[in-house]
């Protein structure tokens, strides 16, 4: 794709931000239990991996942190750049088959949804297999003018996805849940949109916004068509001074977002991120506790 950079920074304003200090949770509060063991192996929503968590590998060696992937148990990627295969569709998803990875989706700037460049990002996604487009931010979102804007934005960039089976989306972090008169922001990009739009939440950034992530899928039935569990821990309460920002050790009560997602989110798939990495080990190392972490809330082998 000539001219467009599929590349996110540290300086872009939407980039994430740091998550909050993490510092062990019982392994007995993790297990889920029977009945929704059962659900989760008949449910078989697949896991992927938001690149964004092993950034300093893909900078460093963008093929080789692709193939640690698979090793560590993940059946997919989610994107956050395209490093030395930007404008190389077709390469890339050569490598993707080779290493036997799906794409649970990409994480672009709403740039991208321009009428000018619109049939390039159609072309170059489409390409890879790339399904969902998801926008991690934008300073309209919070606008009280300009939110109104960019709903019908993403209203109109859906319509033009749906033909080819894909779709558009946001992702949230904590200023999404800040109000505009007496409704959040993220409830009002919902009510704006169509139910095309998937909302993206990041279960982490909303629980860290003081929010129940749990009835924000509940409440959108069958549109958190992807999700992000991102571990996260609460605060400085006695209560989290022996808990992690690794999955199963962490805050957030994954077993019961996993049963919203499964039952009324229409999810088609888990995406682990991993913005933090404890006790001094490696992004890889960090990524890799968490999906073992996450495999064993969900009781699968």
């Amino acid at each position: 794709m000539e001219n467009l950079k599929f590349r996110i920074t540290d300086g872009n304003a939407w980039t994430r931000r740091n998550v909050l200090k993490a510092t062990g949770l019982g392994a007995l509060a993790c297990v889920l239990p029977k009945g929704l063991r059962e659900a989760a192996a008949a449910a078989k929503i697949p896991i992927a991996v938001q690149l964004y968590s092993v950034r300093g590998d893909c900078k460093k060696d963008f093929d080789a942190a692709l193939e640690q992937i698979p090793k560590m148990g993940f059946e997919g990627v989610e994107f956050a750049g395209y490093y030395n295969y930007e404008s190389k569709a077709k390469e890339l998803r050569k490598r993707l088959d080779d290493l036997k990875l799906k794409v649970a989706g990409t994480h672009i700037n709403t740039g991208f949804f321009r009428d000018e460049v619109m049939q390039n990002t159609i072309e170059f996604h489409r390409t890879i297999g790339c399904k969902f487009l998801i926008v991690p931010g934008d300073a309209a979102f919070t606008d009280p003018e300009k939110s109104k804007a960019l709903a019908e934005t993403f209203n109109k960039t859906a319509g033009i996805l749906k033909p080819f089976g894909m779709a558009c989306g946001f992702h949230n972090h904590t200023a999404e849940f800040k109000k505009d008169g007496d409704k959040t922001y993220w409830d009002l990009f919902a009510e704006r949109t169509t139910k095309d739009v998937v909302l993206q939440q990041d279960c982490g950034w909303t629980a860290a916004a003081g929010m129940n992530p749990v009835e924000y899928v509940k409440k959108y039935p069958g549109r958190t068509r992807t999700v992000h569990f991102k571990p996260t821990v609460l605060g400085e309460a006695e209560e989290n001074k022996d808990k992690k920002a690794i999955l199963g050790q962490d805050s957030v009560d994954w077993v019961a977002v996993f049963a919203a997602c499964s039952s009324v989110g229409g999810t088609e798939w888990i995406v682990v991120e991993q913005e933090t990495y404890p006790d001094g080990k490696s992004a890889m190392e960090c990524t890799e506790l968490s999906l073992a972490g996450l495999k064993k809330i969900l009781g699968a082998k």
